[in-house]
């Protein structure tokens, strides 16, 4: 009688249907863009770049123009910037979803279920990816409206979008693993928040480099910001000749600092999601 009820459960365990590793991620990416159609994410993730434009453009316009930035408008200037800011408020995002999900034991429980390890980072990676390239489109639009153009040609145009996804790609993985490291939401907020301002404020995203004091330029001009910014600027091109231009001199440092995010983050954020308390 034993030996027929295990030799039975054996037989249903073997015919037992195996959830497929898309489906799970699929469900797992709902779970995480069903909340953001409610709560207002979707609609933050609009709205912070309208804010960073109208905050930047209009106080500094002026004062740019007066001074110089060696571009033809402000607006062809400031664009980088705008981006970037916009794709590090979602990547303060995805650090605090990371967080959250460690802190209330989400990552635990998928871990006693059966599927790869890598399936609700890639989940956390695709809505966090959604709320980047919305921002990136949002970004596009108010540079826009105030005066930016591209003026490079089309693979030039298609670079500059390359580029600006795989910077937020960087920055969503590093957020990851800082969040589920930190297993805190307002910390890792808050600790994101102090290196984005100071390294904004101190890059060429606003001013050019030599209009800051003489002791600080070489910082100024070699941080990661300036150098996306010196990136993205030469994409978008100008009607001047001052942007800079599409070589491995220029374009060089930017990638090396998006794709170094990427390579060193990926691996961590998939083994803190796995790793068992």
């Amino acid at each position: 009688m034993t030996a027929a009820v295990l030799d039975a459960g054996m037989r249903t365990a073997a015919v037992r249907p195996k959830p497929a590793a898309v489906a799970q991620w699929w469900v797992l990416t709902r779970r995480l863009l069903s909340p953001t159609l409610r709560n207002g994410e979707i609609l933050t993730s609009l709205l912070a770049p309208a804010v960073f434009t109208v905050g930047f453009y209009i106080p500094l316009n002026l004062v740019m123009t007066v001074f110089g930035h060696g571009l033809s408008s402000y607006a062809q200037f400031l664009m980088p910037m705008i981006v970037l800011q916009a794709l590090s408020f979602a990547a303060i995002s995805s650090a605090f979803r990371a967080a959250t999900d460690s802190v209330e034991g989400i990552n635990r429980r998928f871990g006693s279920l059966p599927m790869p390890a890598a399936v609700p980072f890639a989940a956390r990676m695709s809505a966090n990816m959604l709320r980047c390239t919305i921002s990136f489109a949002a970004a596009l639009v108010c540079g826009y409206l105030i005066g930016f153009r591209f003026y490079g040609p089309t693979l030039h145009t298609v670079g500059f979008v390359a580029l600006s996804l795989a910077i937020g790609l960087g920055l969503c993985l590093f957020g990851d693993v800082l969040g589920t490291w930190s297993r805190n939401p307002e910390a890792t907020t808050q600790s994101l928040m102090l290196p984005q301002l100071i390294l904004g404020m101190l890059s060429v995203g606003f001013a050019p480099a030599d209009q800051f004091p003489s002791w600080v330029q070489g910082f100024v001009r070699n941080q990661p910001i300036s150098q996306f910014t010196y990136g993205l600027r030469a994409l978008a091109g100008d009607s001047t000749a001052n942007a800079g231009t599409v070589s491995w001199s220029v374009m060089g440092p930017p990638l090396a600092w998006a794709l170094g995010l990427i390579v060193l983050s990926a691996p961590l954020a998939v083994y803190m999601t796995a790793r068992r308390p």
